[in-house]
């Protein structure tokens, strides 16, 4: 299945493919402020349909992801990062993506306050 998402000013348009089988709730700092549901799949399955100079990042912490937003809107509709085996992977806000109903898809609630 091929998602498309973006920004609330469409300035960061994306295309994302998968199956969103469960999404996480995280609880860090930065997710807890921002209120995303995340959906991790392997960068490749990734693409970026507008252009990167509109995307802004923003790492903290351990600098583990790259969270990308839009320097216009300030909406954040995925980050870079990679997975404890080094596989480079997108967290993808499903809030983001165009025509999902967020009530189908199971919440994993995730302690990345503690990590």
């Amino acid at each position: 299945m091929s998602y498309r998402g973006s920004c609330h000013c469409g300035r960061i348009g994306f295309e994302v493919d998968g199956q969103v089988d469960k999404v996480m709730d995280c609880n860090c700092s930065m997710c807890q402020r921002r209120g995303g549901l995340l959906w991790f799949v392997p960068l490749a399955s990734f693409r970026l349909v507008t252009d990167p100079a509109q995307v802004a990042t923003y790492t903290f912490n351990k600098h583990a992801l790259q969270h990308h937003f839009c320097a216009t809107c300030g909406i954040a509709p995925y980050s870079e990062g990679s997975d404890r085996k080094g596989n480079r992977m997108a967290a993808i806000n499903v809030r983001c993506l165009e025509g999902v109903d967020l009530a189908t898809f199971p919440v994993v609630k995730v302690d990345g306050r503690s990590l």
